[in-house]
């Protein structure tokens, strides 16, 4: 009785330590954690996040890069509605290559060329506190050049510049915009327009895609049924920055593309079911054919961006 006694106790003892050690891992590896990461946990417990996010999240990236290059980037030509509502001069390289669609094309077995792929800048999140700290403004302008090692007249100052100005823009009618400069804040503007119970979306692309025709294979999903969503496009800047903006009632769906290379993609596509404000004349609607309130366009979302849903 006293060896399986003691043989009793000598388990109880071991499986205590063991709990005891697991629970310290535990909180090593949370600890390890990078601040964005416990963020979105402890906001979005249980929500995937995008490899489009996910990726510019580094523990090491606490403070702003050293080697930003800069180069000439047009931040916002993904920007949506920005080149529907004014005069515009679209000439595509490939004639054939397709932008923009109807709702009724989302479906197996539609084929069209598209370029899915994008050059996407590789600046990761700084945490927000860091970021928060560091000013982003066109009137701090020279305090934000000294803060990146920047000369006045670069390139890099330039690019630094213009994307200050691009999230300073004329916000366009019915729309509303925040430039995030973190993942924390990103996430608040998404739940403060869309409630707490949301989800981030992004097309993602086998690495070496090209422009190419698509066919969409079995098992489109629809995201939502409309509403108010919020796009949130990558911009170039010493650290990433989101210009992100909602606009309209929109929906959107899943939809998995095989390229003609083999290549696949799970893809987004963004349909926007209110066309009443765009200029007639412009490549969208003359793409589709269609007149201004007609019936919803729709484009995929580029490979790099992200899309906000209600859940």
């Amino acid at each position: 009785m006293e060896f399986c006694f003691s043989h009793i106790i000598a388990f109880l003892t071991l499986t205590l330590v063991a709990r005891a050690s697991y629970a310290t891992a535990a909180r090593d590896t949370t600890s390890t954690l990078p601040p964005q990461l416990h963020y979105w946990n402890s906001v979005l417990p249980g929500t995937t996040m995008p490899k489009a996010l996910s990726e510019l999240v580094q523990p090491d990236s606490v403070e702003p890069p050293k080697n930003f290059v800069g180069y000439n980037h047009h931040a916002v030509e993904d920007r949506t509605l920005v080149i529907y509502t004014k005069n515009d001069d679209t000439n595509l390289k490939d004639p054939t290559q397709r932008i923009f669609f109807l709702e009724k094309e989302i479906k197996s077995g539609t084929t069209m060329k598209y370029s899915l792929g994008r050059k996407i800048a590789g600046e990761t999140f700084l945490p927000r506190k860091t970021a928060e700290s560091i000013p982003f403004s066109s009137a701090k302008l020279p305090e934000i050049l000294n803060k990146f090692s920047m000369k006045p007249g670069s390139v890099e100052a330039a690019v630094i510049q213009e994307t200050i100005q691009d999230c300073e823009s004329e916000v366009l009618r019915g729309e509303d915009r925040y430039c995030a400069t973190s993942l924390e804040s990103m996430v608040d503007f998404a739940m403060s327009k869309l409630g707490k119970n949301v989800q981030a979306i992004s097309t993602e692309v086998e690495k070496g895609a090209t422009l190419q025709n698509y066919t969409v294979k079995p098992g489109v999903k629809k995201v939502n049924e409309g509403g108010n969503f919020i796009l949130c496009h990558k911009l170039t800047y010493a650290y990433a920055v989101f210009f992100c903006h909602t606009f309209g009632q929109t929906r959107a769906y899943a939809v998995p593309l095989q390229g003609a290379d083999g290549r696949t993609a799970n893809a987004v596509a963004i349909c926007h079911l209110d066309t009443s404000a765009w200029n007639p004349k412009n490549h969208p609607l003359q793409e589709v054919k269609v007149k201004p309130g007609t019936v919803p366009v729709c484009h995929y979302l580029p490979q790099g961006h992200i899309a906000w849903v209600p859940n």
